[in-house]
């Protein structure tokens, strides 16, 4: 049933009362404004002086006789004008004399003060008892307000339960639709749609995006812009709308039941977003535990962390990631947590879509790791798809029948990162993604979270990121140099080697622009054609700072291994001086 519809069908209007037996018998006649007939009355007030503006404050229809001013074109006048600058529904007017009879005057005076009002105004030649018209009016008005008051009582035990038992965001949205009778779409930020129900919304759902875009259209259904909606999430962190595609018309039922399903689902996911937490801390306090015992064994590990949500596929090959975000010098430290905590929920989400599984860990303001694995849905779901190709394996998985699904090679765990990091890309401005060596044990991921994290960190100082994830293979130098970045000795080193250009830019010489020659000299091994190019410089200036830095260093360019020796002690400078 169209709740909502049906409260609105049941307005007071004035060609409702129009109809009225004792009404249609004093034959009503309409002198201005037949479309504003519809109009839904609020309230019925009777008022025979033409100072009737303190009375009313909007919606009313008023029942008069006007005997003391019916007369007077001013005051006629002046009570047509009261009403509509209180935005009165309307007026009925009876004119009848003492006999009676309908007052051709007063008719005339009426008539003329009407004329062109957008104000419903209606005679009456023959007299009518105003109390049977208030009696029918405020009784219906009062039906009216009970029943609206029921519909809102309805509302609110229906989102109310909903909220108490949990139910989740599409059991909220069948709900709503079936309240409002249309279809109803929950959608993210990004316009992906997270739950949809009512006739039609399978249909709209498809195309969506183009929808809300304006891209494309959809049969019978308004422009976007005039949907109604309503914003879900907290109003600091908004994470999607609920949407009902169809006219913007607004009605008291429809707003309160749009509000109160995005009221239930804001609560239905900070809830969720509650019980995650917990989740995720436990899950943290887990890996912790492992790094730093040595009591806990293996089958003591797994245990504990199925007991913690995470269930991998027998034989799983676990895989170590760490996620550094980016940050700068006007980052705030909240700010830092809040991404990094609505990434690491994300992520978690996302697993579980793919038949995922991740075990995470808090690692430090801005970072965060987990251990990957795949589920036995997702290994269920391999062994059916392998299955099913002509030739291809059987039960054991491989096309030899030696191979076996649940174990992941390297580079099915690199698919199933790379499908992960693909699935929340744009939650986040910026990040950095390592990944250690992975493991049959899930003790040896955990231990390898560090090796991981070093990855992230050496990977987070590159000037050009080409990859989703890095790593210890693709940092190559730099990933040797960060793990001697407190090493005094390398230190000593590079120092040494630079020496004579450190020394200048303490005393505030040119030795940083010296420093930034050296990088592009080594940068482009030498050659001068793409030196010059890239560090638009002139050959006669090229060959002059080549000299000048020669000399200042007390070495040859020439020679292989300064050249060596100066480009190690360049990056680790760059890493960490």
């Amino acid at each position: 049933m169209d709740s909502a519809k049906e409260t609105d069908g049941a307005s007071l209007s004035i060609a409702g009362l129009l109809e009225l037996d004792e009404v249609w018998a004093a034959e009503p006649e309409v002198l201005a404004s037949a479309a504003g007939l519809d109009r839904a009355i609020r309230w019925v007030h009777i008022a025979d002086s033409h100072h009737v503006e303190r009375f009313l404050e909007g919606g009313e229809l008023v029942l008069t006789t006007a005997s003391a001013f019916r007369h007077s074109p001013a005051a006629m006048t002046e009570f047509l004008d009261q009403l509509e600058r209180v935005g009165a529904a309307g007026t009925i007017i009876e004119l009848v004399d003492e006999d009676s009879a309908f007052d051709e005057a007063a008719g005339s005076v009426v008539r003329a003060a009407a004329s062109a009002r957008d104000l419903p105004v209606v005679i009456l030649p023959h007299r009518v008892k105003f109390v049977r018209i208030t009696e029918h009016a405020h009784r219906r008005l009062l039906a009216q307000q009970i029943s609206r008051l029921e519909h809102a009582r309805e509302i609110h035990e229906t989102y109310t339960q909903l909220s108490l038992y949990r139910a989740g965001a599409q059991t909220i949205v069948e709900r709503t639709a079936e309240l409002l009778g249309t279809p109803v779409i929950l959608e993210d930020v990004a316009h992906r749609v997270l739950a949809h129900a009512g006739r039609g919304s399978a249909a709209l759902a498809q195309k969506w995006a183009d929808l809300v875009t304006g891209a494309s259209t959809a049969p019978g259904v308004e422009a976007a812009r005039d949907w109604r909606q309503t914003p879900v999430g907290m109003r600091a962190r908004r994470w999607g709308r609920l949407v009902v595609p169809g006219p913007a018309e607004s009605t008291a039922a429809l707003d309160q039941i749009i509000e109160r399903a995005g009221e239930a689902l804001t609560l239905t996911r900070m809830a969720d977003r509650d019980e995650q937490d917990l989740l995720l801390q436990a899950q943290s306090g887990l890996i912790r535990e492992i790094a730093d015992s040595e009591v806990i064994d293996e089958s003591t590990a797994r245990a504990r962390a199925r007991s913690l949500g995470f269930a991998p596929v027998e034989d799983a090959q676990f895989l170590p990631v760490v996620v550094r975000l980016d940050r700068d010098a006007e980052t705030g430290p909240t700010r830092i947590q809040l991404q990094e905590r609505g990434l690491t929920q994300e992520i978690v989400a996302a697993a579980a879509r793919l038949d995922l599984c991740v075990l995470t860990t808090s690692l430090q303001s801005g970072a965060f790791g987990f251990i990957l694995a795949p589920t036995e849905a997702r290994a269920a779901g391999a062994n059916k798809r392998n299955s099913s190709r002509p030739g291809g394996s059987g039960p054991s998985g491989g096309p030899d029948g030696t191979g076996d699904p649940g174990r992941s090679t390297g580079s099915d765990a690199d698919a199933l990162l790379t499908g992960l990091l693909r699935e929340v890309e744009e939650y986040a401005a910026s990040w950095v993604v390592g990944v250690g060596r992975g493991s049959a044990s899930l003790l040896d991921a955990v231990a390898r979270l560090d090796s991981a994290s070093q990855v992230a960190e050496v990977a987070s100082t590159l000037d050009v990121r080409e990859r989703s994830f890095y790593r210890s293979s693709d940092v190559r130098l730099r990933g040797l140099l960060s793990l001697f970045a407190d090493d005094s000795r390398l230190r000593a080193f590079a120092e040494g080697e630079l020496g004579p250009l450190l020394g200048s830019v303490h005393e505030g010489a040119d030795a940083e622009d010296l420093l930034g020659f050296l990088e592009l000299y080594l940068a482009h091994g030498g050659n001068i054609s793409a030196m010059a190019r890239a560090g638009y410089l002139s050959r006669p200036a090229l060959y002059a700072r080549m000299t000048k830095l020669q000399n200042r260093l007390g070495v040859s360019l020439d020679d292989a291994e300064s050249r060596t020796a100066l480009h190690v002690a360049l990056l680790w400078w760059r890493m960490n001086g």
